[in-house]
């Protein structure tokens, strides 16, 4: 059944979504334009470089100028007689072309013969191809070209000028640039037209002033380097080993061979993405990349801009269509795989098309889709579900139930996402809500006890507050829907042990209308049940479960008999003696002396007074406020010491005290935590022998302060240890019935301690002593309300 409500929801949904998407893709045009998103392209399409990148072409032979060369020919320039003898000893072996990337632009003023020879060496090699560097005062339109005796000699030109990315990377380069009407090669595809290579970049140098200038300049034919592997990809032979003929007969036999400098400080370095460690790569070994591509076809170049907004436009819009037509988890999922999907096309797109895209774009956009949506659609369910909650509170309706006699039944239509049938699976059971008749009303819910409504098969249709508190302490799920067997499993008969309600989902036959049980948690419940109307046939339609804590009434009837016990017992105990002994000092006065029958009526008396005041002080630390307020522990732990020193004497035994702190601050009843302390050290003192050591000790254990009692005396057995906080349990009656006592003392340091907002730790074994640990908390975790108003 689709509401008024689920129609409008869906509207809604609809515009929000094609706003939505218009704003994307809109962003993500803006954003694959060239030049906006660089930084965040670099590292995918450098990651795609070094998938791309091949074993060097075995045709490319470097000849360096290196640090071995500097040292065995002396420091730069060199004569160029050395460099007509280095192109005689490389034509010697019939190269394919050689590139000599060395700046000649001056003549040798110190031999001018030089210039001559080197001229004639040129002619003579006959493939040599000498470079056009950018002028390094200029920018744009300016270029240097060789001496003109050097151009006329040698077979081409070509420029070896590199473009360096915003990140400071070189990783591409246009092929041609120069003047507009004749732009220069790059060295490479010179060395290919000296070669004899049909480019139709090729053609013949011709004389030109030393430095160029063009209003207008050209830029063409951009290429993305394609780096070959490996940290030293190409041969490379030093420069004097070439001199003294140190290389073999056939190294440089139809090789493209490159000269250049690869000495420290000397020549251009140039740092790439491929580069392992972080190398610069010489210029020379950078000419060496660039003709790699192109003798093994690869070609790569920037996407155009067309194909890379398509390519990033392509998978945000599947994104958005993902998250309008899917769950929220097949959304998510299919999210991923287009993001996954675009960086990999990324990766191979240039091995495949050559074109190189930069996808960073269609990475934003698919990153922002799906929380953008999901953020609107929970915006819009937040929204709707507080205005349903708030429409329940004003009709009176807190809990959620099944349809009662006469409530329209309706079925959630399935159209629209995952979260619009939610919200309108929730819009159904709403209306279905406010038309419930009386019996789910204020009454039901004000009531103290926890009310479970069951069908006849003991399916949980309605719960009451306090049934919902009472099953979230049993288990994380809802209770509706479950069976009130399995949910109050753990209740079971007092007596039998038996479970108190059947697990079974077969209809149920009358259960015992009351019984009581006790659960896991020790809680004793009195539990109640009441048939709905009953059919001619004698079967229920359902169930009320009413459970009634009886817990705090047994707790009271055990105190009461406790206390009842004391009075009769232990109060009434030192009294009778008493009168005992008065009477037989009437009948017999020369029995005992009279100071002696004062002595124990005074220790009678004493006892008693004692015990009372045990009573009294136990009750309070149970019942009243707490007058919290700021002491130092360490202070108070010092006077407990001092006023048992007097009852340690008496028994002999030693009391020691190690404050490991100076001071301890906390919150708590400076009286209360005395007569704990008290009661801890006397405990510890009645049960040392004679000689022992009681040792008190104070020391941060964060967040609490410890207030460690340790004594020498018997030992309580493990046993035993559970009932020793327990208001009068005198666990030592059959060890050592000569000590006196209550049970009260350890019982209400606990409750101190508890109210406080710490615990009470114990370490105890047989003839080895008892140790007490009282934590209390330290200012920065002060105790809670209930601890303190309880």
């Amino acid at each position: 059944m689709r509401t008024a409500g689920a129609r409008l929801r869906t509207h809604l949904r609809r515009r929000e979504w094609g706003l939505l998407a218009a704003a994307m893709l809109t962003l993500v045009i803006w954003l694959s334009a060239p030049g906006i998103l660089d930084r965040m392209n670099f590292p995918i399409q450098d990651a795609g470089l070094r998938l791309l990148a091949r074993p060097a072409h075995p045709d490319i032979v470097l000849v360096a100028i290196d640090n071995p060369s500097l040292q065995a020919v002396g420091r730069w320039p060199w004569r160029r007689a050395l460099h007509a003898e280095l192109l005689a000893r490389i034509s010697e072996q019939s190269p394919r072309a050689v590139g000599l990337d060395v700046i000649f632009q001056e003549p040798d003023a110190d031999y001018p013969g030089d210039d001559v020879l080197l001229a004639q060496a040129l002619r003579a090699a006959g493939r040599v191809v000498l470079p056009v560097v950018l002028h390094p005062q200029a920018q744009g339109g300016h270029f240097e070209l060789p001496l003109q005796r050097y151009v006329r000699s040698a077979s081409y030109l070509g420029h070896v000028a590199v473009n360096v990315d915003a990140d400071g990377l070189t990783r591409s380069l246009y092929l041609l640039n120069g003047p507009a009407e004749a732009p220069w090669p790059h060295l490479s595809w010179a060395l290919r037209c000296a070669e004899g290579a049909d480019l139709p970049a090729c053609r013949l140098p011709s004389a030109s002033p030393g430095v160029i200038d063009s209003a207008e300049w050209t830029k063409d034919a951009l290429r993305i380097i394609p780096f070959a592997a490996g940290a030293q990809p190409f041969p490379t032979y030093s420069y004097v080993d070439v001199l003294k003929g140190q290389v073999p007969t056939d190294a440089f036999r139809d090789k493209y061979v490159l000269v250049g400098a690869t000495a420290t400080g000397l020549g251009d370095l140039f740092a790439v993405p491929v580069s392992p460690l972080g190398r610069r790569v010489p210029g020379v070994e950078m000419l060496g990349h660039v003709l790699n591509g192109e003798l093994q076809g690869i070609r790569i170049q920037p996407a155009p801009a067309a194909w890379n907004t398509l390519l990033c436009v392509m998978p945000v819009a599947a994104a958005l269509l993902a998250v309008l037509l899917l769950g929220p988890s097949a959304a998510l999922l299919t999210t991923a795989g287009l993001f996954v999907t675009t960086i990999l096309i990324s990766l191979f797109s240039p091995l495949v098309t050559g074109w190189q895209p930069a996808p960073a774009a269609a990475l934003i956009g698919l990153l922002l889709a799906y929380p953008l949506w999901s953020w609107r659609r929970l915006s819009a369910a937040a929204q709707f579900l507080r205005l349903e909650m708030q429409s329940l509170r004003t009709d009176g309706l807190q809990t959620a139930g099944s349809p009662g006699p006469g409530v329209r039944m309706g079925v959630v239509e399935a159209s629209g996402d995952f979260l619009d049938r939610r919200i309108n699976a929730v819009d159904l059971a709403t209306q279905q809500l406010r038309e419930l008749h009386e019996f789910v009303s204020d009454s039901l819910h004000q009531l103290p006890s926890p009310i479970f409504v069951c069908d006849a098969f003991g399916t949980i249709t309605l719960a009451n507050a306090a049934a919902l508190r009472y099953a979230a302490t049993l288990t994380r799920a809802h209770p509706l829907g479950q069976n009130i067997g399995n949910l109050l499993h753990t209740l079971r008969h007092v007596d039998t042990g038996e479970p108190l309600l059947p697990a079974s989902h077969a209809r149920w036959v009358q259960p015992p209308p009351q019984q009581e049980g006790r659960d896991d948690q020790g809680r004793t419940l009195l539990t109640m049940c009441k048939a709905f109307t009953t059919s001619e046939a004698g079967t229920s339609s359902g169930w009320l479960i009413t459970l009634v804590d009886l817990t705090d009434l047994h707790l009271a009837i055990q105190q009461r008999d406790q206390a009842l016990h004391f009075i009769s017992h232990d109060i009434r105990s030192p009294n009778a003696s008493i009168l005992t002994m008065l009477e037989m000092q009437r009948e017999y006065p020369d029995l005992i002396s009279h100071d002696e029958l004062l002595t124990r009526i005074e220790r009678y008396a004493r006892s008693s007074l004692g015990m009372a005041e045990s009573f009294v002080s136990l009750a309070s630390a149970q019942a009243q406020t707490y007058r919290f307020e700021s002491l130092d522990l360490a202070a108070l732990v010092a006077e407990a010491v001092d006023d048992a020193w007097a009852a340690a004497q008496e028994r002999r035994v030693q009391i020691a005290l190690a404050l490991e702190v100076d001071c301890a601050l906390c919150q708590g009843d400076r009286s209360l935590i005395g007569r704990a302390l008290a009661n801890v050290l006397g405990n510890a003192i009645k049960f040392s022998p004679e000689a022992a050591s009681v040792v008190c000790t104070l020391s941060d254990r964060a967040p609490y302060w410890s207030v460690a009692v340790r004594d020498s005396g018997p030992g309580i057995p493990l046993a035993l240890q559970g009932r020793l906080f327990q208001p009068f349990q005198r666990l030592h009656n059959d060890s050592h019935p000569s000590i006196g006592g209550i049970g009260l003392g350890l019982a209400l340091a606990h409750t101190v301690v508890q109210r406080h907002g710490g615990r009470i730790d114990l370490w105890s074994e047989v003839d080895r002593g008892t140790e007490f640990r009282l934590l209390f908390p330290q200012p920065s975790s002060p105790p809670s309300a209930q601890h303190r108003d309880k």
